[in-house]
């Protein structure tokens, strides 16, 4: 293994871990002493992607791993976290057992992961994917997302809205609906 460091070939294994779907290796370099992470996955078959537009084109993971991570871009989701998020949907992508999976498959996939990891990530990524014309319709996906419970649930991640927020955002509801008057 290379050193991304110095470029020598010479290096050891510090440490060894089961990463998902393959291996997480700690190396040392022999030459410069530096230490750095590998990751050794088995090479499975080639699974083709169905665009939009009926394309096909191979899997990338790299595309996989730029759309997270845009999306969890300045939330406190770590970089490892973000790998392994990326380990499972591909090891489910291919658990699915077909030779082609369509776009909107691997969206929901992620969605879903997104969804129960980081609401905001959530939000960021599903405003992409499924192209929200105007702030209403990421208004709606938000307000559904807060009825599911996991703005105040969720213990992974910041909250979108403090408490207080979310009692004046309540409180907003209420003054919206009409008011029925009683005559006396």
């Amino acid at each position: 293994m290379r050193c991304p460091f110095c470029g020598a070939e010479d290096s050891r294994v510090i440490d060894s871990r089961n990463a998902g779907d393959g291996i997480r290796r700690r190396r040392q370099c022999l030459d410069c002493g530096s230490r750095f992470t590998t990751y050794e996955r088995a090479h499975s078959t080639n699974l083709m992607v169905i665009k939009k537009d009926g394309r096909r084109e191979e899997f990338s993971r790299e595309k996989l791993l730029s759309g997270i991570r845009k999306a969890c871009a300045k939330r406190p989701v770590s970089q490892e976290t973000i790998e392994e998020l990326v380990d499972e949907i591909e090891a489910q992508l291919h658990r699915l057992g077909k030779g082609e999976v369509a776009t909107s498959t691997i969206g929901d996939v992620v969605m879903e992961r997104l969804r129960h990891l980081d609401g905001i990530a959530y939000i960021r990524f599903a405003s992409v994917y499924r192209a929200f014309a105007d702030i209403e319709e990421i208004k709606r996906e938000a307000d559904a997302y807060a009825r599911l419970g996991l703005l105040r649930d969720s213990k992974s991640q910041f909250p979108l809205f403090s408490e207080d927020e979310l009692d004046l955002i309540a409180k907003g509801r209420e003054k919206e609906r009409p008011q029925v008057f009683k005559e006396e």
